[in-house]
C-alpha cells in the first residue's frame, strides 16, 4: 500500500502532488497588482473563456485574482490549464451551482454590517442544521494570521463524533458542505489578497490529539478525502502549508518511518509538529479575544512559513 493512501485511509486526507508543485509557503514578495499586470493577457484569455460558458458572476467572477491562481498553477500544459478551468467553471454552473452562489450571496451578507456577521455564512451552508450539531467552533474554525492576513482553516477530527454525524447525513451531503466552506474561504481569501496588494493562500492546521487509528466512521473519511480531492481541482494555487499537529505516538512513528518515501513535493508541502492547540481546550480559545490566540499565532507563524 502506498504511503499516500495508508495516511488518506487513516486520517482521511487526499494528498495529490500535481497541486504542489512550485508550492511556496510564504506570500509573494511580488505585489499583487505587479502578478497581474505580468499575466494581463492570460487572464483575459482565461476571463473571455469562463464568460463564454456563464455571464453569472458567481459561476465566471470577474476578479482578476480568480483567473491568476489558474495562471500560477502549474498543469502539464496551456490545454491542460484551460481545461481545467472550463471544467471547473462548469461545475460552477451545474453541479456546484447552489454551493457558489449561497457562499457569495452569504458573504456579501456577512459584509453589510459595520462589523463582519458570521451568522449568513452559517445558515446557508448546505445541511448546516445537521451538521453544525457536530462541527462547531469547538472542534473546527476558521480564523486568521495578523502577521500575513491569510485565513487559518483548524479541525480536530478527534473531537467530532463522526459515528453520529455520518448518521445525520450522507457522504455526498458531507462533501457538499466542506465544499462549500471552501468557496467561502477561496472568496474572502480573494477579497483580502486584493486589500493586501498580496496574493493569500489557505493554511490548513489538522490537530490529531485523540485521533482513533482503528474504528470511528469510514463515511467520514470518505467525505474528507473526496472534498480534497474534488476542491484541489477547483481551487489552484489557494492551498498554503498544510500543518499536522499532535499526532498519536503510533501514527507519529509511522509518520517518520515513511515520510521520507513522501514526492518531496508533498513533503514541502506538509509539516508535522507538536505543540499548537495541544493545550487549547477547544478552538474559541483561538479566535480574536481567545485566551489562546497570542500563542497558538506565534506557534503557527513559524510553522506555516520558512
Amino acid at each position: 500500500m502506498k504511503v499516500s493512501l495508508l495516511l488518506s485511509i487513516i486520517l482521511g486526507i487526499s494528498f495529490h502532488t500535481s497541486t504542489v508543485v512550485g508550492f511556496s509557503t510564504t506570500p509573494s514578495s511580488q505585489s499583487l497588482t505587479s502578478l497581474i499586470s505580468t499575466h494581463q493577457s492570460e487572464i483575459a484569455t482565461l476571463k473571455d473563456i469562463a464568460s463564454s460558458i456563464s455571464s453569472d458572476e458567481a459561476v465566471a467572477p470577474k476578479d482578476d485574482i480568480f483567473y491568476l491562481r489558474y495562471v500560477l498553477n502549474d498543469y502539464d500544459d496551456e490545454d491542460d490549464r484551460i481545461a481545467a478551468l472550463k471544467s471547473n467553471i462548469e461545475w460552477r454552473a451545474g453541479d456546484g451551482n447552489n454551493i457558489v452562489t449561497s457562499a457569495r450571496s452569504a458573504i456579501r451578507s456577512a459584509m453589510e454590517g459595520d462589523k463582519f456577521d458570521n451568522t449568513p455564512i452559517q445558515s446557508a451552508a448546505p445541511n448546516g442544521k445537521l451538521i453544525f450539531q457536530y462541527l462547531s467552533p469547538l472542534n473546527a474554525m476558521t480564523t486568521s494570521l495578523p502577521s500575513t492576513n491569510e485565513l487559518v482553516y483548524c479541525i480536530r477530527a478527534g473531537k467530532i463524533d463522526d459515528n453520529a454525524l455520518m448518521d445525520a447525513v450522507t457522504v455526498d451531503q458531507m462533501v457538499d458542505f466542506f465544499l462549500y466552506s471552501k468557496e467561502v474561504n477561496a472568496a474572502i481569501s480573494d477579497m483580502r489578497s486584493i486589500e493586501t496588494d498580496s496574493l493569500l493562500k489557505l493554511i490548513t492546521c489538522n490537530d490529531l490529539k485523540g485521533v482513533k487509528l482503528v474504528g470511528g466512521s469510514k463515511d467520514f473519511r470518505k467525505a474528507l478525502s473526496e472534498a480534497s480531492k474534488t476542491a484541489n481541482t477547483l481551487y489552484p494555487s489557494l492551498n498554503g502549508r498544510t500543518l499536522m499537529l499532535n499526532l498519536p505516538s503510533l501514527l507519529g512513528a509511522l509518520v517518520k518511518l515513511f515520510t521520507p518515501l513522501f514526492p518531496a513535493a508533498v513533503n514541502e508541502r506538509l509539516k508535522f509538529a507538536k505543540g499548537p492547540l495541544a493545550n487549547v481546550e477547544d478552538l474559541t480559545e483561538i479566535a480574536i479575544g481567545g485566551k489562546g490566540r497570542d500563542v497558538f499565532v506565534k506557534e503557527v507563524d513559524s510553522l506555516a512559513y520558512d
